[in-house]
């Protein structure tokens, strides 16, 4: 892909996500999924002077472009092409923690929706591919030509919430070989009986194959585990989902982190030892403004949700500087200097 000429990335929620991040000049911030750096640049903009941004995205194609957005900040940013859930392992590498914001852009972007050897999109004729990172085992060709149709079905059910899962499923099997988008999305229409509305009828049969290849939701769950980890006192944690399977794991998660007892409703007295690790920022969640829409159509699905990091005790300052500095491969070393450091930085005095 030739860098000058890829689609114009627009920023979903720019002004909301810097405002929940509370961007600071001089603050540390972790932009997991980089993507063009729309996000990324507004946020190293706003941090300036001393601001410092690590970006990590799956995509390679996607770093190459966010670098070439990013130069003008060239002392001020590390771009690594990584899953996001790598995430403390990325930030232990490269000593990039705690930080005072970690943000998660979940949706698609405009380089890979716009590029028809992706496969990402039904818009253009292109291979069944859909892999964010080109190097994974798996694609969405071989999960079409492959699967049974119990398989095939349940994906499409689980990842898709497709009413009609059996039906296309059972349409696609007996169609296969599956080689181009098109095609697929042809099949899923016959399949629904036609279109109905503005919603392409395959729309929710390709989401389900691009979760499916890239394993996006069990990384989200990893990764927001790791993310609280690495969050320094007051730091931010903001996440945009832009279908209701990312945003009900990011809202449940959320939810769980700000409570104190996790407990079934019928334990007489708690037993979890639960304690709050975030307290939210934004109750209700915040969506798109009919401008941005009008806009930037694909904003419309966006929802942002925002929280921040909580510690109730100096044992958990100290325990979360040393859980961090404990490297399991190689038995129970620890990083005698970056400890000291980190419990000065999580320390209240």
């Amino acid at each position: 892909m030739n860098l000058n000429m890829t689609p114009t990335h627009i920023p979903v929620l720019l002004e909301e996500t810097v405002r929940a991040l509370s961007v600071q000049p001089g603050g540390r911030y972790i932009d997991c999924t980089v993507g063009g750096g729309g996000h990324a640049a507004a946020i190293l903009q706003r941090s300036s002077p001393g601001g410092q941004l690590l970006g990590i995205d799956a995509d390679p194609r996607a770093v190459a472009v966010a670098r070439v957005r990013l130069a003008a900040y060239h002392s001020s940013f590390r771009l690594v092409n990584d899953n996001f859930a790598n995430l403390q392992n990325i930030c232990l590498k490269y000593d990039f923690f705690p930080v005072h914001g970690i943000l998660f852009d979940l949706g698609l972007s405009s380089l890979q929706l716009g590029d028809d050897e992706r496969g990402f999109s039904f818009q253009h004729d292109a291979p069944l591919d859909m892999r964010v990172n080109p190097d994974l085992s798996v694609s969405a060709a071989d999960i079409v030509n492959t699967y049974s149709e119990a398989e095939l079905a349940d994906l499409l059910r689980t990842y898709g919430e497709e009413i009609l899962s059996r039906r296309i499923a059972r349409r696609i099997i007996g169609e296969r070989p599956v080689q181009s988008t098109l095609q697929l999305a042809q099949i899923v229409e016959r399949a629904a009986g036609g279109r109905r509305g503005k919603i392409h009828p395959a729309t929710r049969t390709f989401q389900a194959l691009r979760i499916a290849v890239n394993h996006e939701l069990d990384n989200l769950r990893g990764a927001l585990k790791q993310a609280v980890k690495l969050l320094g006192f007051e730091g931010r944690l903001v996440v945009i989902s832009y279908h209701s399977l990312e945003d009900r794991i990011v809202k449940q998660f959320l939810q769980r982190e700000a409570k104190g007892c996790v407990c079934p409703p019928e334990t007489p007295v708690c037993i979890c030892g639960h304690t709050p690790s975030l307290r939210l920022i934004n109750r209700k969640v915040i969506t798109p403004s009919a401008e941005e829409i009008e806009r930037n159509p694909r904003s419309r699905s966006a929802k942002l949700r925002a929280a921040e990091r909580v510690i109730n005790s100096t044992d958990e300052y100290h325990g979360a500087a040393e859980g961090l500095c404990f490297v399991t491969n190689g038995g129970s070393w620890k990083r005698p200097l970056l400890l000291s450091k980190l419990r000065r930085t999580y320390s209240l005095s």
